[in-house]
């Protein structure tokens, strides 16, 4: 157990740990809760894409810029106005709901509002995680615990939403999630961060950018798994989208329904966050990320092939493994390979490969739901991931072959 929470001895990690557990079981309450509302309101699959669209697309356009700046401006404060943010559009939204004037257009404005703010908070945030630990071997202990942040939400937060949207509605939601950021905010103001000597920057922002991009795409490890990130966001990651259809359409249930399906994918990203927590280095982790990707698409497979509930329960727990294994031990390689003047920059093209494509990907989805029907479109889905993976497998081993005058050669046996 001692090597699995081993990052928890570092106390800036340990607050971050409590305060932002907490306010993500309601940052998933708030994500069922908006798919169920546009659900209930609309009965459209193609809303449904629509709002993932709105939430997600700031990310896609603003997350190099973010990146850039969170190289640039001092993390902690950057997160304690970012959560700020996210908590008044929670309120807002509760605001809405409990006025009972809550229209279509609104839920669009708002997701917008808040996929600008996530667009900040994710690369920042991830950045961030090196600030606060500060003995580098645990930091792969740190992203894999903090993968099992999200996770453990991800499987709490929904059955909690499913439970109050049947009994209260959507509203209390979004209110407990407005609450839920109280948390954040005092374990970052909490928290002691070691000052850094101030850097003067003599470039511009685009050029930052610019040059972000270009280190990317020079680092072969970086580009290819940024590069599978990006394939299995625009075609896997939108199944989450059309949950509400098969809650409702397939499994003929309601919002239970869809909590008990969301809640199976958080159980095995669970697992996953503890296999990876309680691995001692990062040997072998090069491979994990492609196999996981095809075990994530596997699952996809599986679960649009299913009729019975329980069946499908148990892929969506693959389905889970295999999306937060891959997210988390591919972003592990990153931060371990990454130069730290450019961290923030690398954080943010790993947001838009795994974040900023979804939007694309939940339109397509949301139209192809509608022709199709959304099972034809989640095997569609897990095909493509699947077909992804096999061929990024056959060339993993030469992309870490390759030679950088950047980082050791040691790296690229370890990871592979």
């Amino acid at each position: 157990m001692k090597v699995i929470f081993r990052s928890l001895t570092h106390r800036n990690y340990r607050l971050f740990f409590v305060g932002q557990g907490i306010s993500l079981i309601g940052t998933w309450m708030q994500r069922i809760a908006i798919s169920w509302l546009v659900y209930r309101l609309s009965n459209s699959a193609l809303l449904l894409g629509l709002v993932g669209f709105a939430s997600q697309i700031p990310t896609f356009l603003l997350a190099p810029f973010a990146g850039a700046l969170a190289d640039r401006w001092n993390r902690q404060r950057m997160l304690v106005v970012i959560q700020t943010l996210a908590m008044i559009q929670a309120l807002i939204l509760a605001f809405l709901i409990y006025r009972e004037t809550i229209v279509i257009w609104q839920i669009v404005l708002l997701s917008i509002f808040l996929g600008c703010v996530n667009a900040f908070d994710i690369p920042t945030r991830q950045s961030f995680v090196v600030d606060m630990v500060e003995n580098k071997e645990d930091l792969g202990n740190a992203i894999a615990l903090n993968s099992s942040l999200v996770n453990g939400a991800r499987l709490l937060g929904p059955s909690v939403a499913g439970i109050l949207i049947a009994a209260v509605g959507e509203g209390m939601c979004f209110l407990l999630n407005g609450i839920s950021y109280i948390a954040v905010i005092i374990a970052l103001l909490s928290m002691r961060i070691a000052s850094k000597e101030p850097v003067v920057h003599k470039t511009r922002i685009l050029q930052e950018v610019k040059e972000g991009f270009t280190y990317v795409f020079r680092v072969g490890p970086i580009r290819s798994i940024l590069l599978l990130f990006a394939l299995v966001s625009f075609m896997g990651m939108p199944y989450q989208v059309l949950m509400p259809l098969f809650a409702g359409e397939v499994f003929h249930g309601g919002p239970d329904t869809l909590g008990f399906l969301m809640g199976a994918t958080g159980i095995g990203a669970l697992i996953g966050t503890f296999y990876l927590a309680s691995r001692k280095n990062a040997i072998g982790l090069g491979k994990i990320t492609v196999s996981t990707a095809g075990i994530f698409g596997i699952g996809l497979v599986v679960f649009s092939l299913s009729r019975l509930l329980w069946v499908s329960l148990l892929f969506m727990i693959l389905t889970g493994f295999g999306m937060m294994v891959q997210m988390a031990s591919g972003n592990t390689i990153l931060q371990t390979i990454v130069d730290d003047d450019k961290r923030g920059r690398v954080m943010s093209f790993y947001t838009v490969a795994f974040m900023g494509m979804a939007p694309f990907g939940n339109l397509l989805a949301g139209e192809l739901a509608d022709k199709i029907g959304a099972p034809n479109t989640i095997l569609l889905s897990g095909v493509c991931c699947i077909l992804g993976a096999l061929i990024f497998i056959k060339k993993l081993s030469s992309v870490l072959e390759e030679a950088h005058p950047e980082i050791p050669k040691k790296d690229f046996i370890n990871l592979s």
